[in-house]
């Protein structure tokens, strides 16, 4: 059993932990009046029992410990103590996130979960839709979030005034929007009157529209350069000689500055980097070759490695892509006749059937066959997955990510994910120590059921309750940091002339990399 002086160590911290919270605790007798007496307020309905409301919890303090700095307050409210008043603003589930500007003034919060966002999102509803800079002001502002809009025009140019402030109104949730009518500072900046430029903390660090000044061209302009190129869709154009890579960009270079924005285009030395045709699902040797990667969904396009690669049908390839006309190329073993053993075994064709349209809370590990890490997590998640009864909300699987084509970009193995019931779209990394109980009480902590594994079975005295004990860990666990693509993406974003930096981290675990 846990001693006197541990149990009293953790009471105290977490007094400590609650005198500390810049978040405003409010109650339905303090709920108005707080509201009432500042512009600006953002507030969270939430449950104690809520996964993911805890996993808000820590981003949201770090915001409000930010915004405190700029008069914005951050409150939340409990559901399960102040029913009435959640009622009263239509909470139907947790957590639900409002924007108050007085009680009857009530937004939905529309914004990542995540501080940074938080923080960026409240910044801009505290500010106009358009600031007025000055030679003064400027400088400050053009770094003062991710993305900043701003537009020169002369002081009686009551059009291009007009426009901008229609499109800073529609965006502003978005990005951040200034204007300036000193032709000083637009030719400082490049920019012919009237003229947008915009101001990123990635990739080039600014970008120049010299179009006409046009609402629909300005916002197309926005999205399109407020977009890191690492996210966009990636067309691999594979060649073995240089000369041909060559003949190939200036047979293609039309394409690449119509979709500028929406796919970026590089080609790739087949010799050295022929084996990541495969992980596109083409075959390699077979050259000139294309195929488009969807990053952030992981998906690929392989192009018809029997047709040659010129302007007109790849363009057309391009656009049926971004249409949605094309269908991803799936790699995938077969489907089990028969599941064998308590771990479901999941293939790219069954994964939507297994994992995301189950009605049951799902932990999906991603392995390697050749993984030493994965070898010794086996018999310990064979053992997990014999502690659920098929009637016990859970299913415990795992599926081969080298053999089938899956969602995510997996970056080193085992890598293990809670798929939550009602939830499925927003898994939860698993970082804890890799043992039966410690991943027990991660599903009992964060899925939908709370199922408990060990409910029912006896514990010694000198046991530790694993809602206690274990629950606590998971809750503490990071989630693996994603990392730069391989070898063959990272030269394809460098010819695409992609200056996002890529970034490293540790999540505690070891993984055997990919």
């Amino acid at each position: 059993m846990r001693s006197f002086r541990n149990a009293a160590f953790g009471l105290v911290t977490a007094a400590a932990a609650v005198a500390a919270s810049d978040v405003h605790d409010l109650k339905k007798d303090t709920f108005v009046d707080f509201v009432k007496s500042h512009d600006l307020v953002l507030a969270e309905f939430f449950a104690p029992w809520c996964g993911h409301c805890k996993a808000l919890a820590p981003e949201y303090e770090e915001a409000a410990t930010t915004l405190k700095e700029k008069d914005i307050p951050l409150v939340k409210v409990d559901c399960t103590e102040e029913a009435d008043l959640c009622k009263d603003y239509g909470v139907e589930g947790y957590p639900t996130v409002k924007v108050f500007r007085g009680p009857d003034n009530v937004a939905a919060y529309s914004g990542q979960r995540k501080a940074p966002a938080i923080i960026s999102y409240m910044t801009k509803q505290a500010m106009p839709a358009v600031s007025v800079l000055t030679s003064e002001t400027i400088e400050e502002f053009k770094t003062s979030d991710k993305v900043v809009v701003v537009a020169y025009f002369a002081a009686d140019d009551k059009t291009s005034n007009t426009t901008f402030t229609e499109i800073a109104s529609g965006l502003r949730d978005d990005y951040l929007f200034g204007a300036t009518n000193d032709a000083d500072l637009a030719k400082a900046e490049g920019v012919k009157q009237p003229g947008v430029a915009l101001y990123k903390s990635f990739d080039e660090g600014k970008d120049l529209f010299d179009g006409k000044f046009e609402a629909d061209a300005i916002k197309k302009f926005t999205t399109d350069s407020a977009t890191p190129l690492a996210e966009l869709p990636l067309g691999y154009i594979f060649a073995e000689t240089e000369e041909e890579r060559a003949e190939l960009a200036e047979t293609l270079k039309p394409l690449a500055k119509k979709y500028k924005g929406k796919v970026n285009l590089a080609t790739i030395d087949a010799k050295s980097f022929g084996a990541h045709s495969e992980n596109l699902n083409l075959k390699n040797g077979q050259w000139p070759a294309f195929a488009i990667q969807e990053i952030v969904k992981n998906q690929k396009f392989p192009f018809d490695q029997e047709k040659k690669l010129t302007e007109k049908d790849v363009g057309a390839f391009i656009q049926d892509f971004l249409d949605g006309k094309q269908k991803p190329s799936v790699k995938s073993e077969p489907v089990p006749e028969k599941q064998e053993g308590p771990v479901k075994v999941v293939v790219a064709k069954n994964y939507d059937e297994i994992v995301l349209e189950n009605e049951n809370d799902v932990l999906l590990e991603f392995y390697a066959p050749w993984c030493g890490h994965c070898k010794s997590l086996a018999p310990k998640y064979e053992e997990l997955a014999a502690m659920y009864p098929d009637t016990a909300q859970v299913t415990i699987a795992k599926v081969d990510a080298t053999a089938n084509d899956v969602p995510d970009e997996i970056q080193g193995f085992p890598t293990i994910k809670l798929f939550p019931a009602g939830a499925k779209s927003e898994p939860i990394t698993y970082s804890g120590s890799r043992t039966a109980e410690d991943l027990a009480a991660f599903v009992k902590e964060n899925g939908k059921y709370k199922v408990d594994a060990y409910e029912g079975k006896n514990e010694t005295d000198d046991e530790t309750p694993l809602a206690e004990g274990m629950g606590e860990a998971a809750r503490a666990a990071t989630q693996v940091a994603k990392e730069s693509i391989q070898s063959a993406a990272s030269e394809a974003m460098e010819a695409a002339k992609s200056a996002a930096a890529d970034t490293d981290g540790e999540d505690g675990q070891e993984h055997d990399e990919l």
